[in-house]
């Protein structure tokens, strides 16, 4: 017999992993919440309602009824073969026949996935073969994962069925459980992790934008932001304490100095300040590689004064106003040498 307080304890302490599904029986269900963090998080808030059915449902014997169509179960298809999709896309996409083959197949594995949670599932061979049949009409599509998923969806509403009966006292050992459900989350993750590892240089200046826009927005409240600093430097302070050099300062700055120091090279010239030389390392002169400049500015500007003194160049390089040969030329650098200081702009970051 399955208890509701268990329950509840793993949905609250594990439930966005599918600990509290894992537990009931619901290996399907579990999977599916690993893979997408609880539903995108709405469905392990949604489980908060559900549980009680749950619960009954792995405490019940006998076989269910006729399996109906509802709305979310139709949604979750299209939304979770999306999302299979494009990871297929981010991960794939270099693959031969990867739109006739490869794409239409991990979208349907998206879609059954949803389709066998609960005690119903559907005819995987006609889900992959609508999949298959839909993929060709939207060849090489960036939203061609949106009608496969719809295809997909609609041929397993069609082709749904009750999961057979277990027999009465079979076994249900949690090894070879927890075996299939890890030898699935490592399918899904390879291509994905793949696509991360092969691309490291980009992934890091994107994961480093997104916690500086996020570290910027909570520009209000300095406590909050010190706390997440503090949470995503904790791994950086561990490291130097075990190695001898005590308490980190200046974290952000040596942290992301290495992360992104093109970026911060670019920045510095784009400022005109002259970047310290790395020994053994030959500095570019070629002016067709450098990147443009915005005068009078110093490497501490803030976002205002960069903007100013934009707003002021542009007016007068402008090819309207100013006759020259080289106006053109010079309002594109400059447009170019703005855009990379707002972008990379973070106050008092690099101080």
């Amino acid at each position: 017999m399955k208890s509701l307080l268990v329950a509840y304890v793993l949905w609250a302490l594990g439930g966005p992993l599918g600990l509290h599904h894992l537990y009931l029986n619901r290996d399907s269900h579990a999977l599916l919440w690993m893979l997408t963090l609880g539903g995108f998080g709405v469905g392990w808030l949604r489980d908060a309602l559900r549980l009680p059915a749950y619960v009954r449902q792995a405490n019940a014997s006998g076989r269910a009824g006729p399996p109906s169509v509802g709305p979310v179960r139709f949604v979750g298809q299209v939304c979770v073969g999306m999302y299979f999709g494009t990871v297929a896309l981010m991960g794939l996409s270099s693959l031969r026949f990867f739109y006739l083959m490869v794409l239409p197949l991990s979208v349907g594995a998206g879609v059954h996935l949803v389709s066998s949670v609960g005690q119903q599932t559907s005819d995987l061979r006609k889900t992959l073969t609508a999949c298959l049949v839909t993929s060709p009409i939207f060849y090489g599509s960036a939203l061609s994962p949106l009608p496969i998923s719809l295809a997909g969806a609609v041929a397993a509403a069609q082709h749904r069925r009750v999961k057979p009966v277990r027999a009465p006292g079979a076994s249900l050992r949690l090894g070879p459980r927890l075996c299939r459900l890890g030898l699935a989350w490592l399918a899904f993750s390879a291509p994905l992790g793949y696509c991360v590892f092969h691309n490291t240089t980009a992934t890091l200046y994107y994961l480093s934008d997104c916690l500086a826009a996020l570290l910027d927005v909570l520009w209000f409240l300095p406590w909050l932001r010190a706390v997440i600093e503090g949470v995503l430097l904790l791994p950086y302070g561990v490291l130097r304490v075990l190695t001898g050099a005590g308490r980190y300062e200046q974290a952000w700055r040596r942290v992301l100095e290495v992360l992104l120091r093109e970026c911060s090279q670019r920045e510095r010239e784009a400022l005109q300040v002259r970047p310290r030389a790395t020994p053994g390392v030959a500095q570019s002169r070629d002016p067709a590689v450098s990147p443009p400049q915005v005068p009078s500015l110093d490497a501490d500007a803030t976002l205002d004064e960069i903007g100013r003194s934009y707003r002021e160049l542009a007016k007068a390089r402008h090819p309207d106003h100013d006759p020259s040969l080289e106006a053109e030329a010079t309002f594109v650098k400059l447009h170019d040498a703005y855009q990379v200081l707002v972008r990379r702009h973070r106050p008092r970051r690099f101080r």
